[in-house]
């Protein structure tokens, strides 16, 4: 008779002879690695090899922008948008930029000319942006909850180490 009891991970194995009930969470391991982080050390680990889980670090980040990569043809930002504000209309006429929602819901408009926004998309968590090169455009929070998303330009946009606490101090260190 099999006096064992082999939890969902292979290296974890509970003797049972009397077959009493396990609990759920018997199976599960002893070290995650992931239970003692709460908190990500949110600054620029670039160009260094790099791992992180995005979602978790993205809605840590409470500044505006926060470079959490910069690499020779890459970087990897972090936004914290506040109730009823904005990126701010911006044009990059040489990166390419990809962004990701993680938490709340915007307005994303775009196109070819400034005062001519004719692309407007409702855009939620779990959503995406891709912005061409070349294209103006702006992200508006339209929730009440902060809009938390990370954003990739390719190449980089802002130099290596960038913190922006607020908008305001972002628009102070515009470089176009």
């Amino acid at each position: 008779m099999n006096y064992w009891y082999y939890g969902p991970y292979n290296d974890i194995n509970i003797y049972n002879p009397y077959h009493y009930p396990i609990p759920n969470w018997a199976g599960t391991p002893v070290y995650n690695p992931d239970h003692w982080r709460n908190y990500i050390k949110l600054k620029d680990y670039g160009p260094n090899p790099f791992v992180v889980n995005i979602e978790k670090a993205t809605k840590q980040n409470n500044t505006f922008r926060t470079a959490l990569w910069t690499g020779k043809h890459l970087q990897l930002t972090l936004m914290s948008i506040n109730v009823g504000e904005d990126i701010g209309l911006e044009i990059h006429p040489n990166t390419d930029q990809f962004i990701r929602i993680e938490q709340g819901q915007g307005l994303v408009m775009m196109g070819d000319k400034k005062d001519n926004l004719n692309f407007q998309k409702r855009v939620y968590e779990g959503y995406a942006i891709v912005i061409p090169a070349g294209k103006w455009h702006n992200l508006i929070n339209t929730g009440r909850i902060p809009l938390k998303l990370y954003s990739i330009y390719a190449p980089p946009e802002h130099p290596h180490g960038t913190v922006h606490r607020t908008k305001e101090e972002a628009e102070e260190h515009e470089h176009y």
